[in-house]
């Protein structure tokens, strides 16, 4: 917390403004994507902020920055989701999740884990299937199979049972379980029924999930740090 505390302030900050402004989602303009996109934008500093050669040598880390990447680029497509832009920020997450699966990687498999997120997944898309039609009956079934299975690759990689957990796998199961309910709560209210406050909910998890997920990607350097101490 002290040595990556420092470097996510301007995160902490960038949200802040973007709670305190809260710009109306009816008048969309680059202002309010670059609003949106700010804490997203502070992320890759985040980053950055350890090294490039840290995040050459690392794949993980790298996947994490360009998932990242294509999250902003969503953000902005979303911005103008009611002028028809909402497949295209769809796309740009589902890329996001690809990138993410990969950087949380295969192993451990945990089969276990795997199962309950397939009947999580599947459970969502039962319930959703009935308000969808056209091409969004076909897209939503994709985008729920590769955010659950990202949101398994992250769980499988705890391993509380074992003791072969990290606080850095911790912070990416989270992330990854936040970022779930944020695309959750943006489904139910865009296609079958308002939600509650669902701005606010959605953003908070987003920047929430989008903050752990970020964090996880320095597990290799804490790692490296203790070798050297050791």
């Amino acid at each position: 917390v002290k040595s990556e505390g420092p470097k996510l302030v301007p995160f902490f900050k960038a949200t802040c403004v973007y709670f305190v402004l809260w710009l109306p989602t009816s008048s969309p303009s680059w202002f309010s994507a670059l609003i949106k996109c700010l804490p997203i934008f502070c992320l890759w500093v985040f980053l950055l902020a350890h090294g490039i050669n840290f995040l050459v040598s690392h794949r993980s880390a790298s996947r994490i920055l360009a998932g990242l990447i294509f999250s902003a680029l969503g953000d902005a497509f979303l911005i103008w989701q009611e002028q028809g832009y909402f497949i295209h920020g769809l796309l740009m997450f589902a890329i996001t999740h690809i990138l993410y699966s990969s950087a949380f990687g295969m192993k451990p498999l945990d089969l276990k884990a795997g199962l309950l997120m397939g009947v999580v997944s599947s459970s969502c898309y039962a319930f959703l299937y009935s308000y969808l039609s056209g091409p969004f009956t076909y897209l939503v079934a994709v985008y729920i199979a590769l955010i659950g299975f990202m949101g398994w690759r992250a769980v499988a990689g705890v391993q509380l049972c074992n003791d072969l957990w990290t606080w850095t796998k911790l912070s990416a199961c989270v992330g990854a379980m936040l970022f779930m309910v944020s695309d959750l709560t943006v489904a139910l209210n865009k296609f079958c029924f308002p939600v509650p406050y669902s701005r606010l909910i959605i953003m908070a998890t987003y920047y929430a999930a989008q903050m752990l997920i970020a964090l996880s990607a320095v597990e290799t350097r804490d790692e490296e740090d203790s070798r050297k101490r050791s």
